[in-house]
């Protein structure tokens, strides 16, 4: 798995880096808030520890962007005693925080604890802007009206929902959805990917489903 440690202090994402590493992850790490959005879009990180006080942007406003395509979770690192900092961060949609000076123990144990909760199973209803997916009762729909999805699109729509904005390398998709050893090609996985976001867009969300050429596929917003 890997984190992503945003903090303008260089000491400390050293710190934060070497306590996670030791504990298996692998560490990404940005010295700013803009540098923070964009690896977060280019490394899809399986969490982010963000401080709220960083030059070019700060932590609230990298947590209020991110959140508009991703529930990726996020741990906040806020000034000792500062309130308001935790509040509001965790209004925003953090998942934890931590105050400053921490043991890289203790930040390790938190990182661990919230990657469990989120990882603990699939979630049966995904929420994205508009789009409602229900698992169990294998719908999906735009502002409540159902989509008629085969099931090799809703597959697809319920693998993109799981982690909206991330990017997802196609042959990735391909084994996700048909089987490691399966002989599907590009070209059949790009006929349902066309099919499903003519589908999404009938529906009012247009550009949706976003696919770069030579990296993979993710889920945009459909605000």
């Amino acid at each position: 798995m890997k984190i992503l440690i945003a903090d303008d202090d260089p000491r400390l994402r050293e710190l934060v880096s070497l306590a996670v590493e030791r504990a298996g992850f692998t560490a990404i790490t940005a010295s700013d808030g803009q540098r923070a959005l964009t690896h977060a879009a280019r490394e899809a990180p399986d969490l982010i520890v963000l401080d709220v006080g960083m030059p070019e942007m700060d932590g609230f406003e990298v947590c209020r962007r991110i959140r508009a395509t991703s529930q990726v979770p996020i741990l906040f690192l806020t000034a000792q005693d500062d309130e308001i900092d935790r509040i509001l961060g965790l209004e925003m949609g953090a998942d934890d925080y931590v105050t400053k000076p921490f043991s890289p123990r203790e930040l390790v144990a938190r990182i661990k604890a919230i990657l469990k909760r989120s990882h603990g199973g699939p979630v049966q209803v995904l929420r994205h802007g508009r789009v409602t997916l229900d698992r169990v009762g294998h719908l999906c729909a735009v502002d409540g009206i159902d989509l008629a999805l085969t099931g090799t699109e809703f597959q697809l729509m319920a693998l993109l929902m799981a982690a909206p904005g991330r990017m997802h390398a196609k042959p990735r998709v391909t084994d996700a959805i048909w089987g490691a050893h399966s002989q599907v090609s590009d070209r059949t996985l790009d006929s349902h990917l066309r099919n499903l976001r003519a589908k999404l867009e009938s529906a009012g969300c247009k550009g949706a489903i976003e696919t770069l050429h030579g990296v993979g596929v993710k889920l945009g917003p459909c605000a």
